[in-house]
């Protein structure tokens, strides 16, 4: 392996015991980069027949990134972004969501065909042309898939839902904040939903916190919201209904810029972690040891019996970029945007997007 960085994270033990109940204690693992990455790439070879552009697009011809992950069956599937028009402008073009998996959370096969997309299905006005962008998955106990994700209708950007029972077919449920407060946040920018997790069993399942399920969601502040249904969210305001910020950019640090929401959060000894993109500014107010505009992975730790309660952050990034590919492609500044985790054979796995072109991933030994 050639130029790896070393990166302390808080991290699990797990039990060796048959009911494979989780250890209580915490102790720092390192991540490292495979040398398979980068392990998505683009493919002009996939096609498939838009239904409504009502015509055959090579849907993962330009670039494949930023990818959602979950266990299932013995294997670990991503929900990777796929972009179909190379010739287009950052931001101009078709997202679709496309299926992988792999047996050993490195080798991935595709499936041929994208699974949530732009369609005649009543969710046009929010999601075409732009597409479906920046999967986060995660599932419930009793095994309903859930994905929080952006529809681009080149106008605005929507924090939007969808439900599964197979990772295959979907549901979708529309914008996240449609019935808040009256509609109030339905035509606001929004995106990049991290809904809180527990282990159970050595899988991340959806948990209640009072009654509640919770979301981390944004970019340029940090914000939550809570739901009773999974679908209808309701953003955390102030006594003005206005939106209140859980964490914010840091001046003259690498998450000066924006504070993204990365993998759904999850609950790791009755704490909240939260992994999230930070990038660092293009002024005065950059990090000057990082490159201007370089998207890396920053983690905040709230208490899990309140989770505004900010308990610790980490003020340099664990995971930024260093390889090659990371730093060309659509966004030459540099990006390790990170959208999923999965604890898979006794290792961390974290997926990342490379510059908006690739799909890599991290692990934890």
């Amino acid at each position: 392996m050639r130029n790896l960085s070393l990166f302390l994270l808080t991290a699990l033990l797990f039990s060796a015991c048959a009911v494979q109940k989780m250890q209580t204690g915490i102790e720092k693992l390192a991540f490292y980069k495979p040398t398979e990455n980068p392990i998505l790439k683009a493919d002009t070879s996939f096609t498939f027949f838009c239904p409504v552009k009502k015509q055959t697009v090579r849907w993962q011809r330009a670039d494949v990134f930023n990818p959602g992950a979950i266990v299932k069956d013995g294997k670990v599937f991503l929900l990777y972004r796929c972009e179909d028009n190379p010739a287009a402008i950052l931001g101009g073009r078709t997202s679709r969501l496309g299926l992988a998996e792999s047996t050993d959370g490195i080798h991935f096969t595709k499936h041929p065909k994208p699974v949530l997309y732009p369609d005649n299905d009543g969710q046009t006005q929010y999601d075409f042309p732009g597409g479906c962008e920046d999967p986060r998955l995660v599932q419930t106990e009793e095994g309903l898939y859930v994905v929080a994700y952006t529809a681009w209708n080149y106008k605005l950007p929507r924090l939007c839902i969808a439900f599964s029972k197979d990772l295959e077919h979907w549901e979708k449920k529309g914008p996240a904040f449609a019935k808040a407060y009256n509609g109030k946040f339905l035509d606001m920018a929004c995106k990049s939903g991290s809904m809180i997790t527990k282990m159970v069993n050595g899988k991340a399942v959806l948990a209640k916190i009072n009654g509640k399920y919770w979301m981390y969601w944004g970019e340029l502040f940090v914000n939550l919201a809570w739901s009773d249904n999974l679908y209808d969210w309701y953003p955390a305001v102030d006594a003005r209904e206005e939106l209140k910020a859980v964490i914010r950019t840091r001046p003259g640090m690498f998450d000066s810029n924006l504070t993204e929401c990365g993998p759904p959060a999850i609950i790791i000894n009755n704490e909240i972690n939260l992994f999230y993109n930070g990038r660092n500014a293009t002024d005065e107010k950059a990090d000057t040891r990082l490159p201007k505009g370089m998207y890396s992975v920053g983690r905040v730790t709230f208490a899990a019996d309140n989770p505004e309660k900010v308990l610790r952050r980490l003020d340099e990034p664990f995971l930024k970029p260093s390889l090659p590919h990371e730093v060309t492609g659509q966004y030459q500044a540099g990006t390790t945007f990170a959208e999923g985790l999965v604890y898979f054979k006794k290792k961390w796995f974290l997926y990342y997007g490379t510059a908006d072109s690739f799909v890599g991933v991290a692990v934890s030994e």
